[in-house]
Order: structure tokens, then C-alpha cells, then sequence
């Protein structure tokens, strides 16, 4: 089911799928906490959702092409840096803008590019100098020797924990000078945590659902599955079911000025 940013495929589970654990479906990781920025095409509350898990606890970062002159997170404060996006709702126009709304860096978007590789040459290209919202796992997979090289400078990860792969690189939730500003950063980057997310309509009996999460995890820990995930250079990061309700349950109480003005930044 296409369309709408995976706001078809959550509103159709919640609003007309089956709730016997026969159904289920996977959306976009930012798509269950468009309620809460305001998203008039959404037609469900994200903590009525059966989870069942996620493939990947996802971070993401900001990297700037070598000749940029921008060599640290520090500089964007101070200096202009040219990212790439792909439209108003991805990742790599949203954060920048949240980054900018909070912090007061200095990213400019020039978004309208079809996808994410269309990104990466712009920067080979010159027509930008970065890219912000980039997977780790995904440069990992497609650039690594960008990363190797120098040709690219990972300044910032975007998430609510450090990888493990980064951790001379500062975490955006370290940057937070105040409580309102975690909370904005925690309702934006907690999609992280739910990379690949999986979900059940609502009210699936309490013994199906939790045949669902069982199932969900062993595949996860599959080592036929690992190594076709290996294979395709899937990082394969899971997160419980439990563990992705209690965070949108605890992202549902975000007092609404602060959602307000989170949604105001990612807008503008």
C-alpha cells in the first residue's frame, strides 16, 4: 500500500485492519508521531498501536563534503553549510531545520532532489556541500570509503544514543541547554529507536500480540536472516515491542507548546 508518507498503510491498520494478529504492516519510522506535529491526514493515536518491534535502533548524521570548510558541529553555528534534501517531510529536511529552530546553526536546504543518492552526487558534484539525516548504516553500506578517505566529515549523530562506530562524534540530546529543547529533540529523533518499525492494528488479544513480538524477535536473531541481512548490508539493530509502546506512550505526554513549536521548526 503506497502513499502519503505511510500515513495510508497506519491509518487503513488502525482504522479498518483486521485485530485477530492476522494483519500487520511497517511505516515509515516518523510517521507514528505525526499526530502529535499536527498532521491533519492522520487518523490515529500512535499508543493504541499493537508494536510488535523494530529491525533497527537507527542513527542517523550530518556529514559535510571535505571542501566545505566546515570540519566540526561547532562550525555550523558560525558558517553557512549547504545540505541536500529530498522534500518537507524527510529526514534530510526536517533535521536541519530542527537543528537551526533549536541550536541556531546554519544550514541551508536545497531540497526537491528525487532521493537520498541523488543527494550524494549533488555533493560530488559541488551543488551542495552536506547532507543531514544520512543512516549511518546506509553510508556504511553505500560510502564507506567517503568515510575513510576524508571526502566527508561526520559532524553531528542524530539519535537518542551514540553508535558505537562514532563515538568521538557529539549526539544531538548532549547538545540540549534546556528541558524544553531535550523534549523537542527527543519527539523528533525518538523516530530513531524505531527504525524499521513493525505494528498490529489496535486491541489484538494480549496472547496474539505477544506471539507476534516473540516471533518478530527470534527472526530477528535468526542466523539465516542475519546473514541475508549481512548480505544485503542491513544492520540489524532490534528493539522490543514493549520497549518502542513505553517510548510512544511517554512521547504521547509532550506537553503541546513543545510539539507546537517542534512542528513550527520543521515547517520553516
Amino acid at each position: 500500500m503506497e502513499g502519503a508518507g505511510s500515513l495510508r498503510v497506519a491509518n487503513w491498520l488502525y482504522n479498518v485492519g483486521a485485530k485477530d494478529g492476522s494483519v500487520f504492516g511497517t511505516i515509515g519510522r516518523g510517521t507514528a508521531f505525526d499526530p502529535l506535529l499536527g498532521s491533519k491526514g492522520a487518523q490515529f493515536q500512535a499508543d493504541k498501536f499493537t508494536w510488535i518491534g523494530s529491525a533497527n535502533n537507527e542513527v542517523s548524521v550530518c556529514v559535510a563534503w571535505k571542501t566545505s570548510g566546515i570540519t566540526k558541529f561547532e562550525d555550523t553555528l558560525e558558517k553557512e553549510l549547504i545540505v541536500g534534501g529530498t522534500g518537507q517531510a524527510a529526514d534530510t529536511d526536517q533535521f536541519p531545520r530542527i537543528l537551526n529552530g533549536v541550536l541556531g546553526t546554519k544550514f541551508k536546504i536545497v531540497s526537491g532532489y528525487p532521493g537520498g543518492n541523488d543527494v550524494t552526487l549533488a555533493m560530488e558534484r559541488g551543488e551542495v556541500k552536506g547532507r543531514c539525516g544520512w543512516s549511518w548504516s546506509s553510508v556504511l553500506a553505500t560510502h564507506k570509503r567517503w568515510v575513510e578517505d576524508g571526502s566527508i566529515v561526520v559532524l553531528l549523530q542524530l539519535s537518542l544514543d551514540k553508535h558505537p562506530d562514532l563515538p568521538q562524534v557529539p549526539l544531538v540530546m548532549d547538545l540540549a541547554k534546556t528541558e524544553e529543547q531535550r523534549a523537542i529533540f527527543k519527539l523528533i529523533f525518538a523516530r530513531q529507536v524505531m527504525g524499521r518499525p513493525y505494528l498490529a492494528p489496535p486491541r489484538v488479544p494480549p496472547d496474539r500480540a505477544e506471539a507476534l513480538r516473540t516471533a518478530f524477535m527470534q527472526t530477528m536473531q535468526d542466523p539465516e536472516f542475519l546473514a541475508d541481512a549481512e548480505k544485503a548490508q542491513l544492520e540489524i539493530t532490534p528493539v522490543s515491542g514493549a520497549d518502542i509502546e513505553k517510548l510512544v506512550k511517554e512521547l504521547q505526554q509532550t506537553p503541546k507548546p513543545v510539539a507546537t513549536k517542534a512542528a513550527e521548526f520543521i515547517r520553516h
